[in-house]
């Protein structure tokens, strides 16, 4: 007898690696630029500066892999919402196409926005 596998772990741990990558990075950078340089408290970065960091291999995959496992998280908590809060279960296969099709739709327009420069 053959096991049918399932999505839902994968999905789930997108969900919940996009989840902590938001949780422990955008609290810092709504810190650093929304308060910390506004403030005057530190100097504001050359744009010089940071199109080099942009443009530095390692920071274009770690942003990839940032925006990647944020949009999984949307996408799955988008889908549960649908399902549970609008009680949309019987539209089942449209909306976890339309939720996983736009992450994959964005992760790839995510990719070549970051490696079309290279």
């Amino acid at each position: 007898m053959t096991t049918k596998r399932r999505a839902e772990p994968l999905l789930w741990l997108l969900f919940t690696s996009g989840g902590l990558a938001a949780a422990m990075l955008l609290p810092v950078l709504m810190l650093v630029f929304g308060l910390v340089i506004p403030a005057g408290w530190a100097s504001a970065p050359s744009q010089a500066h940071l199109l080099a960091v942009a443009r530095f291999p390692l920071t274009r995959i770690v942003l990839i892999a940032v925006l990647v496992l944020a949009l999984f998280h949307w996408a799955h908590r988008f889908r549960y919402t649908l399902y549970d809060g609008l009680k949309l279960k019987r539209l089942s296969k449209p909306i976890v196409v339309a939720c996983y099709g736009g992450a994959l739709a964005g992760t790839v327009w995510a990719v070549y926005v970051l490696i079309a420069d290279l």
